[in-house]
């Protein structure tokens, strides 16, 4: 399993028009290849700062699968114009979440 991270700094004068663009756009996301599910959490301390993390069956699956589609473009241009900055995305590997799992596996 691979999560994509994504760090989405928005301009905090959009806050609220981000978060309805991303539900217009997301079901673009839904269904690409590979897409396991995703979360979209937004910062406390920095409300402004969101987190997208996505899970994906493989890392071609996002990339260069999603990536490369047009589904992707779609769904950044209905985005774009939020980001106060650009994006920072990176990958992590692991299985999914479980309740009571230790922190650290040897």
């Amino acid at each position: 399993m691979i999560y994509e991270i994504a760090l989405l700094p928005v301009h905090q004068e959009h806050i609220e028009r981000f978060r309805q663009a991303f539900a217009e756009v997301a079901p673009l996301l839904c269904r690409a290849k590979g897409y396991g599910g995703h979360l979209l959490a937004q910062g406390i301390e920095t409300p402004m700062h969101f987190t997208l993390i996505v899970r994906w069956q493989s890392l071609e699956d996002h990339t260069p699968g999603f990536e490369a589609s047009d589904d992707h473009r779609q769904f950044m241009e209905g985005l774009q114009e939020y980001f106060a900055e650009e994006p920072q995305v990176h990958h992590i590997e692991g299985a999914g979440f479980t309740l009571g799992a230790p922190v650290f596996q040897d």
